[in-house]
C-alpha cells in the first residue's frame, strides 16, 4: 500500500492506493471518509485494478475548506498528482456527485463510472422524512450539539427514513458514527462554500459507460435521482440492491461489489 498527500488549491488530499493495473478511484460519501470503502479494496484489486481511495477535502486526513472550492477540481488534481490520466470512478451520494461533475468537465478523463445513492449537483430534498431529519440535524448544530448532529445525519442517511435504527447492523452503525463524529470533529472549523455544476440539468451530456446502484430502502429523493440519470445519460443501466439503505456499499459489500465487477468488465470488453 502507497498513501500520502497530495496537494491542492489552498489544501492538499490524503489517499491511498493499492495494487496495479487500471486505476478505480473509489470516492466516499458525504461524512464519511475513506474507510467506509474497506469492502471493496481487497476484492478490487485481486481483479486487477489499482485501487485508488481519497478523502474529499473537508473529510477524514485531508484539509479543512479554508476558502470556496469545487470537490471535482479537487479530483482532477489529485489524478495529475498521482500521474493518472485515465481512471474508472466508484462513487456514494457525495463521491457519485462529485464524479458526475468531473466526467462533465473532464470526459475524457473518465472510462466508466459506478454510481451508488446517487446525488447530482442541482437536485433538491423533497422526501419530508429526509426534511424533519436535516431541519433536525441543523438546530443540533446550532446548539452545538455534536452527538445529536451525527444522530440525525445517522438516521437520515444511514439508517434511511424507512427503518428504525436497530434494524441496521449495529456494526455498519457504528462504523459510520465513528467516520462522521471524526469529520466533525476535525473539520467543524472549516468556511467556503462548495462551488458545483448544476449537473441535474446536463445528464445528457454524460458519454461514459456508467451503472446506477441504489437500495430499496433508500430515499425517494434517491430514486429519483437515479432513475433521472438512467433515462438522460447515454450509456447507462441501473439496478436495486434489496434490503439496502443509503450505504449499500457497507451494508451488502458482496452484492456490490458483484455488480461492480461485472459491469466493469463487460462495459470495458463491449468497447
Amino acid at each position: 500500500m502507497t498513501s500520502g498527500r497530495v496537494p491542492v488549491r489552498d489544501g492538499e488530499l490524503y489517499f491511498d492506493e493499492r495494487g496495479a493495473g487500471h486505476p478505480l478511484v473509489l470516492l466516499h460519501s458525504g461524512s464519511l471518509d475513506h474507510r467506509m470503502w474497506e469492502g471493496q479494496v481487497a476484492p478490487f484489486v485481486r481483479a486487477g485494478y489499482r485501487v485508488i481511495r481519497y478523502d474529499a477535502r473537508g473529510h477524514g486526513r485531508s484539509s479543512t475548506p479554508k476558502s470556496d472550492f469545487a470537490a471535482y477540481e479537487d479530483l482532477r488534481e489529485l489524478l495529475a498528482g498521482l500521474d493518472v490520466s485515465r481512471a474508472s470512478l466508484v462513487g456514494l451520494s457525495y463521491g457519485a456527485r462529485t464524479a458526475i461533475d468531473f466526467a462533465l468537465a473532464y470526459p475524457d478523463a473518465v472510462e466508466m463510472m459506478v454510481l451508488a445513492s446517487p446525488g447530482v449537483s442541482g437536485m433538491q430534498f423533497t422526501d419530508p422524512a429526509i426534511l424533519a431529519l436535516m431541519r433536525q440535524q441543523a438546530e443540533a448544530a446550532q446548539a452545538r450539539d455534536v452527538d445529536e448532529y451525527v444522530e440525525f445525519f445517522l438516521r437520515a442517511w444511514v439508517d434511511g427514513p424507512q427503518r428504525a435504527p436497530g434494524a441496521l447492523d449495529p456494526q455498519v452503525r457504528e462504523r459510520c458514527r465513528q467516520m462522521a463524529r471524526d469529520v466533525v470533529d476535525a473539520h467543524a472549523s472549516g468556511s467556503g462554500a462548495l462551488r458545483e455544476l448544476g449537473a441535474l440539468e446536463r445528464l445528457g451530456e454524460l458519454t461514459t459507460p456508467l451503472l446506477v446502484l441504489v437500495g430499496d430502502l433508500d430515499s425517494s429523493d434517491i430514486h429519483t435521482v437515479a432513475g433521472r440519470i438512467e433515462a438522460e445519460a447515454q450509456f447507462a443501466a441501473s439496478a436495486v440492491v434489496p434490503g439496502t439503505g443509503h450505504t449499500l456499499t457497507m451494508e451488502q459489500p458482496a452484492a456490490f461489489n458483484a455488480a461492480v465487477l461485472t459491469f466493469l468488465e463487460r462495459a470495458r470488453l463491449a468497447r
